[in-house]
């Protein structure tokens, strides 16, 4: 009977705590075993086990990013749209990012038991303020791992940054003079920031079927072809 109690508490797994310092192998042990748990990231060797989610500061925002996302994903072949994926960044980063747009056989891969390994091309996060781990610790492990495009939409800011890596620092993209900014790995992928921080999605995506409908989203389809 003793033998039983001892075995039964070494089989015990400890929940994932915010702040908790693991290795990605003993951060996924102990997310697996908490399937009531929705989002857990594991950011330089560091657990993050965010709050419930609000709906203007985070749900809606997000709504709003993958409408974008996903109707550019429609519209052009072999690019891959993920929502709240778990990424296996390296072996101190595991985010799950708000959403991930990639390239099939691009720098990132979908490994045999369904996680992404390696580098999206681009990552989408929704942050509170400049002052969250998104533009910080998560921001530094994302350029070191060479994601090439970063957008942050920092809700209490009511400011969007875009950033794309250049010579191994983040570059913030800038809007051209119509106020539209544009992918530079996703040709075709334009956003009117000023419209989607204001709500107007008939603005947003009237905007981004301008860049579908562009010779420089033709010629990226043609490539990937």
């Amino acid at each position: 009977m003793i033998a039983n109690q001892t075995n039964a508490k070494t089989s015990i797994i400890p929940p994932l705590e915010n702040g908790d310092r693991l290795t990605r192998n003993e951060f996924e042990r102990r997310y697996a075993a908490m399937p009531h748990l929705k989002k857990a990231e594991l950011i330089e060797g560091v657990v993050y086990v965010p709050a419930a989610l609000r709906f203007r500061s985070h749900g809606q925002p997000h709504a709003d990013l993958m409408t974008w996302l996903g109707v550019y994903k429609v519209f052009t072949p072999r690019v891959e749209l993920g929502d709240n994926p778990t990424v296996r960044l390296d072996l101190d980063n595991t985010p799950q990012p708000d959403a991930v747009l990639l390239i099939e056989g691009g720098q990132a891969i979908i490994s045999d038991d369904d996680y992404i390994e390696g580098a999206p091309e681009l990552i989408v996060e929704v942050a509170a303020s400049s002052a969250a781990y998104d533009l910080h610790d998560k921001k530094r492990a994302y350029r070191r791992n060479g994601v090439k495009e970063y957008l942050v939409w920092r809700v209490y800011d009511r400011e969007i940054d875009w950033f794309c890596l250049e010579a191994g620092e983040y570059i913030k993209l800038e809007a051209d003079e119509r106020g539209v900014t544009r992918s530079v790995v996703f040709p075709g992928l334009w956003l009117n920031i000023s419209a989607l921080l204001s709500g107007k999605m008939n603005e947003v995506l009237a905007v981004l079927q301008q860049g579908l409908d562009s010779t420089e989203h033709r010629e990226f389809i043609q490539r990937l072809a």
